[in-house]
């Protein structure tokens, strides 16, 4: 039986029309009330600040610097903010670093519906709340210092990988961030001199290779 969500006021933040549909429909059937929606980071802190929701679910991936940023943002204004994570990665280097930078609850989107609105009833009331099948993998992680080398990047350097990773040029990724190519090329050259890595397909295959992207 899914739990009640009446009248728990949410911001949902994720760049697919369609994914917030889906999203709000779950929410809404489940009592909740969906106060405003966001396409990229900027607008999820924007409306954060405009609606001062019970709780914001926020995708990790989007631009204008992405989730982690906004995240970081968010909690660095309001210690109070519930805040839950939602990504389509299915690894643990991005939910140690959510979490890591306050994010009051992690979930992968292959999730099943009732686990979302399970994860959301959780956060709202003020618990944590981390996927069970990533609650193994974290828990390791962070003991073994797994997540390594790539907790060495950046907020922005770790979504700037993600994106080249995927397999989006210098040019697509200033793009979808609203920023310059000479700025994405400037993180770029970070990101290969903390992983020592030469071309895109380094990027990739150690993307690969930490469970980031699927092969």
């Amino acid at each position: 039986m899914n739990p009640s969500l009446k009248n728990v006021r949410v911001v949902l933040a994720d760049d697919h029309s369609v994914v917030r549909l889906g999203f709000r429909l779950l929410l809404e059937g489940a009592g909740a009330l969906v106060v405003g929606e966001a396409a990229d980071g900027e607008g999820a802190l924007r409306l954060h600040a405009e609606m001062a929701p019970d709780l914001l679910v926020m995708d990790v991936s989007m631009p204008g610097g992405g989730g982690l940023l906004a995240l970081e943002r968010l909690r660095a204004r309001d210690a109070a903010a519930r805040i839950l994570m939602l990504s389509a990665h299915h690894d643990e280097i991005v939910p140690v670093r959510a979490l890591r930078l306050g994010a009051n609850g992690y979930l992968c989107k292959r999730a099943a519906p009732a686990e979302f609105l399970r994860a959301v009833a959780q956060v709202a009331a003020g618990r944590r709340y981390l996927d069970p099948e990533l609650a193994q993998q974290v828990a390791l992680a962070q003991l073994s210092g797994a997540a390594q080398p790539l907790e060495t990047l950046t907020e922005k350097e770790l979504a700037v990988f993600l994106k080249l990773a995927a397999g989006q040029t210098v040019n697509d990724v200033a793009g979808d961030f609203h920023v310059s190519p000479s700025t994405v090329g400037t993180h770029l050259y970070h990101i290969k001199q903390k992983l020592n890595l030469r071309n895109p397909a380094e990027i990739t295959l150690l993307a690969v290779r930490n469970g980031l992207i699927e092969a």
